[in-house]
């Protein structure tokens, strides 16, 4: 017989898979920023993903916020775009430099660059995404204090390097250095259950993709528009935030952003997106 703790628990875990509402899957609808810059939102899947095609999480939004991300003007994102350019410009730290004295100008030497991580960093062992790489040019050349996760500059930093990619396909390079090896601990990651709700990363965006949990409208789970603007939250969310509560959601212990495990899945998870185009900053709600 069931104590009252563990029937209290199975009254929480079925009540969380008993949540998702069937719903509609993506809308059949093209991106195009400013009526400029064509976005690929749909793509065949790389080989080992488990759908057809891959999708954008623009395609699952409400016709209000798709509306929002395809006009630069109105999407709020921009202003984390606009500070980060200043912050690329703006000396700081003991050696008197900033990014652009290294660099150049951002809008043409970042071209391409945030399309192309997480990458390797020999000198770390480990993959580094964006913000790491930040941190550790500020540390070694501009000999300037690394940023704390998830501080206003570093959100728009991040973002303004990744905007500098916009509408180029996303793709991981699992040949460099053990990339592949994180790839393969990032799946893992995936598709374990965990928390009080014993929910994995599959059981949302892969078994009930397309379905509503409470009034989330669930995607597959793609990346390629991080760092996004939350409407909820009326701010810029990391990539490594939303993977925190995500994790919380499940009533899990979250790891530390930039742990091991979290680059591990960043990897894994940016590769399931592989040939969607760059959207940040993306608008969600």
């Amino acid at each position: 017989m069931l104590s009252l703790k563990s029937a209290a628990l199975a009254g929480v875990i079925l009540s969380g898979l008993s949540s998702f509402a069937l719903a509609g899957g993506p809308v059949d609808e093209e991106l195009v920023i400013d009526g400029e810059t064509q976005i690929t939102t749909r793509t065949k899947a790389a080989e080992g993903v488990p759908f057809e095609e891959v999708t954008s999480g623009w395609l699952y939004r409400t016709e209000e916020t798709r509306a929002l991300e395809a006009d630069s003007f109105q999407n709020p994102g921009m202003l984390y775009v606009e500070r980060g350019e200043e912050i690329w410009n703006t000396v700081d730290g003991e050696a008197g430099k900033s990014c652009a004295s290294c660099h150049g100008d951002g809008q043409e030497f970042l071209k391409g660059v945030g399309a192309a991580y997480p990458k390797w960093n020999a000198k770390a062992g480990k993959p580094f995404n964006i913000e790491l790489q930040i941190n550790q040019c500020r540390e070694d050349n501009m000999q300037a204090k690394p940023y704390k996760f998830d501080s206003a500059d570093q959100k728009a930093l991040t973002t303004y390097i990744k905007n500098q990619s916009l509408g180029m396909p996303m793709h991981v390079d699992l040949a460099q250095g053990d990339m592949q090896s994180w790839w393969d601990r990032g799946k893992e990651t995936y598709y374990t259950r965990m928390g009080q709700l014993n929910l994995s990363c599959s059981n949302c965006h892969e078994e009930n993709n397309g379905n509503y949990i409470r009034a989330d409208h669930l995607s597959q789970g793609n990346v390629n528009g991080f760092p996004t603007y939350r409407l909820k939250q009326a701010d810029m969310v990391s990539l490594h935030n939303r993977f925190r509560g995500c994790i919380r959601d499940t009533r899990a212990e979250f790891p530390a952003a930039f742990s091991d495990e979290l680059m591990a899945l960043e990897v894994y998870v940016t590769w399931r997106g592989t040939g969607l185009g760059i959207e940040t900053p993306s608008v969600r709600q």
